[in-house]
């Protein structure tokens, strides 16, 4: 058995689908996901931590992405973590960590 690159997470978007479409006829889709841990602190309190992913997908991924995927819809993906960076208009070096998205399953009533 090998060991891959794999990712899977189930929580709600953040804001709309953002998509760009290339001169080669692909589609890139991007959106935000949020998902929620919870548990008990040594108060006895509990305590809910969101944690924030971006998400990228190509394709056809990218297209259903476009078409059924509002803001605050509940989705479960599987995919693999990406990083990569790029320069800001200020000339400082960024860098993004992103999970490229290879299946999409539409949960929730949204």
């Amino acid at each position: 058995m090998s060991l891959r690159n794999k990712v899977t997470l189930i929580g709600y978007t953040g804001k709309e689908v953002e998509t760009v479409n290339f001169e080669s006829g692909n589609v890139k889709a991007s959106v935000s996901l949020a998902t929620s841990d919870h548990y008990t602190n040594a108060k006895g309190e509990k305590v809910e931590e969101t944690q924030w992913h971006n998400l990228i997908a190509f394709g056809k991924t990218a297209e259903i992405f476009q078409k059924y995927v509002p803001k605050g819809k509940e989705i479960a993906i599987e995919g693999k973590l990406t990083y990569r960076s790029y320069d800001d208009k200020d000339g400082v070096k960024r860098y993004i960590t992103e999970i490229r998205v290879d299946e999409i399953l539409l949960l929730g009533g949204k």
